[in-house]
Order: C-alpha cells, then structure tokens, then sequence
C-alpha cells in the first residue's frame, strides 16, 4: 500500500463518501483521512479490518504461550492450535 495514494482529506470523504466505500470494498483498500492536514482517522475494508484482528489475536496468543523452539511442534501444527483456541474464544 503506497500511503501517498491512500491519503484523502476529509472533506474529499464527504463530497465523495459512497464512491470512496466503493474502491475500499472492490481492492480492500485502506485510507486515512485527513483533517487541517493531520492525519485523524483510517477508513478500512471490513474483511482486511478482520483479518488484521485475527492476525493481532494470533499474534497476542503466541506472545502468550511458553513455548520453546526445542518443545514447540512444526509451524503448521502451532497455527492449527492457535486457531483453534482463537474461535473458542468467540
């Protein structure tokens, strides 16, 4: 994502809000919106916005466990326990 390209002031939101949703939605784009020329806020495509929560929930499990290199699985199988704790948790 080239952040030049994915800056938009917020009034640019407002005149053009449902065609912005639309390029959001169709290339899972984010885009953060500006105000007095600061950056405020970020506009992101629901399913990137849920992928980067599991990725943060997986990421904070793994962070919590004590596993050790000589202990732990292979990748794969570590991942498949990760997930699987990650959707008992919802």
């Amino acid at each position: 994502m080239k952040l030049s390209e994915s800056v938009k002031s917020i009034s640019y939101l407002k005149a053009n809000a449902a065609n912005l949703i639309d390029e959001i939605n169709k290339n899972q784009k984010t885009f953060v919106i500006t105000q007095n020329g600061e950056a405020k806020v970020v506009v992101q495509d629901i399913k990137a916005f849920e992928k980067m929560q599991e990725t943060m929930a997986m990421l904070k499990l793994l962070a919590m466990t004590n596993v050790h290199s000589k202990e732990a699985d292979d990748i794969k199988s570590t991942f498949s326990a990760l997930r699987k704790e990650l959707k008992s948790l919802h």
